[in-house]
């Protein structure tokens, strides 16, 4: 006996459970779906060109009905095992990146040459004539205040370190050069620091005009003890 064709009007929950379209799988369609093959280029595709990891349900979303993510993503996992990049599991989702034992040619090291600020060179200076030296002493050399932003910038260096704390009202805290400052200058102690025209060959110190002559009591050039900052102790 033939088949007794499906009426149109017939609900979902009329349908025998045989027919359900209810399936963890592949979507039904009424087209066939393409060769497995062309799927995994499909989800090659997709995950080479997503910048995030892709699920199962994104790739079936995209792909074509009956298209199976799981099965076209498992092949390309396999046939890239051993290659310069894999198919790899992040999660719920799917991800293309690179082997792990080629992360290293990723890298790239540049070396950055950045030349310090006037004040961080003056500071930088003070501090490794007249160690320990607090904050307050600074900018009385300087005759100018400091920002914190120089003496973090200083910190982060390794140049310069916390020293002891004053016995003085307030107990302010001092500043003192490190190893690593002297390790730079290629110094021995503090003691072997160069003059000012040392630092002034060096490119360490841009040239000033003489102490008073004008515009040197503007903000930041009204550093007139700078010669004497620099002086060997005796």
């Amino acid at each position: 006996m033939a088949d007794t064709p499906k009426d149109p009007e017939m609900t979902e929950d009329q349908i025998p459970p045989s027919e359900s379209t209810e399936d963890e799988g592949p979507r039904e369609s009424l087209f066939e779906a393409p060769p497995l093959a062309e799927q995994e280029r499909m989800v090659e595709a997709i995950l080479f060109a997503s910048a995030e990891p892709v699920s199962i349900a994104d790739l079936n979303a995209r792909m074509p009905h009956g298209c199976d993510g799981a099965a076209a993503v498992e092949n390309l996992r396999k046939r890239y095992e051993g290659r310069g990049v894999n198919v790899v599991r992040v999660a719920e989702a799917w991800a293309i990146r690179t082997a792990p034992d080629l992360g290293y040619l990723m890298q790239k090291e540049t070396v950055e040459t950045r030349k310090l600020s006037r004040a961080a060179i003056e500071t930088l200076a003070i501090i490794a004539y007249h160690q320990p030296v607090t904050r307050a002493e600074i900018e009385e050399i300087r005759g100018v205040s400091v920002s914190r932003g120089t003496i973090d910038l200083l910190l982060e260096l390794e140049w310069i370190r916390f020293g002891r704390r004053r016995m003085t009202p307030g107990r302010p805290v001092t500043f003192v050069v490190t190893p690593s400052f002297l390790d730079h200058f290629g110094l021995e102690t503090p003691r072997d620091l160069p003059g000012l025209k040392d630092l002034r060959a060096a490119g360490l110190l841009d040239s000033r005009p003489p102490p008073g002559r004008q515009g040197d009591e503007e903000e930041g050039d009204g550093d007139e003890d700078q010669a004497d900052m620099f002086e060997d102790d005796a």
